[in-house]
């Protein structure tokens, strides 16, 4: 059989393929194996991690859009595992159903097309009573947004939602040179293990949502302003929220105060 001609990544599908050994090694040795979960890569691309992956844990799914790298995959993994390939848009993949037809608790792993990755994280964070644990390369920005506490810069909803469903665990940064072709943005490794239970009650979850979303859809607004539509000034301070303060202040476990308030309010 003739050599595939070598594959062109593609900007549409946000392809920056991982070709640093030491950064694969790093991110094999996050994959736990000794949980009894079904290991699921998004986005193998050119499989820089998928055969190590197979190698060591002999069984593996992959859910990857580019149609095109499909016979590249399977190619490569002959003989090494068992790899099933599901051709697929992994904003829109049903990850649940995927963790029935396994029978287990699924681990996932990849490197995300960065284009897609806040979208992606909300659409696995509704899909977490299947997810036993990620692991994932993302930009660096993003994660510090996964991670970021109140006060900092990067805190916002997607850090706020991220840290009601997981506990996120930054594990180490990735220089552009380690990907072809390089990224003009740093990248990082992060690891998120979803919450068994919830570590704060926010009532109504649609209200949480609702709360937090309005509160930084104009960061320089005070709360009083920025809830107009859903609380009072009065609301808030029922609360035991400061209604001068700005979102980026807010803790989590007042945002779960806000939102009771405001089912308080509708019931």
């Amino acid at each position: 059989m003739s050599a595939q001609p070598p594959h062109r990544p593609r900007k549409r599908f946000g392809q920056h393929f991982l070709r640093d050994q030491q950064t694969i090694e790093r991110i094999l040795r996050l994959v736990d194996s000794d949980t009894d979960t079904a290991l699921v890569e998004i986005g193998p691309g050119l499989g820089a991690l998928t055969m190590p992956l197979l190698k060591r844990h002999s069984a593996l799914t992959v859910v990857e859009l580019d149609r095109d790298l499909i016979p590249r995959l399977t190619s490569a993994a002959a003989g090494l595992g068992d790899l099933v390939v599901h051709q697929a848009d992994a904003l829109g993949f049903d990850y649940t159903a995927l963790a029935k037809s396994l029978g287990k608790q699924l681990q996932l792993v990849g490197n995300l097309p960065y284009n897609i990755s806040t979208p992606l994280m909300f659409h696995l964070f509704e899909q977490q009573r299947v997810i036993d644990r990620m692991h994932f390369m993302l930009q660096q920005e993003v994660v510090d947004r996964l991670a970021a506490a109140p006060g900092d810069k990067a805190y916002g909803r997607l850090g706020i939602m991220a840290q009601y469903r997981c506990a996120v665990v930054p594990a180490f940064p990735v220089p552009p040179e380690c990907f072809d072709p390089p990224p003009r943005v740093n990248s990082a490794v992060v690891s998120l293990l979803p919450r068994q239970e919830p570590p704060f009650d926010v009532g109504d979850f649609d209200d949480f949502q609702r709360v937090v979303t309005s509160a930084f859809s104009g960061r320089r607004k005070t709360l009083r302003n920025a809830l107009s539509a859903h609380l009072s000034e009065s609301d808030i301070r029922s609360a035991g929220v400061d209604p001068q303060a700005r979102a980026e202040r807010i803790t989590p476990v007042e945002y779960a105060a806000l939102s009771r308030q405001l089912g308080a309010l509708g019931a």
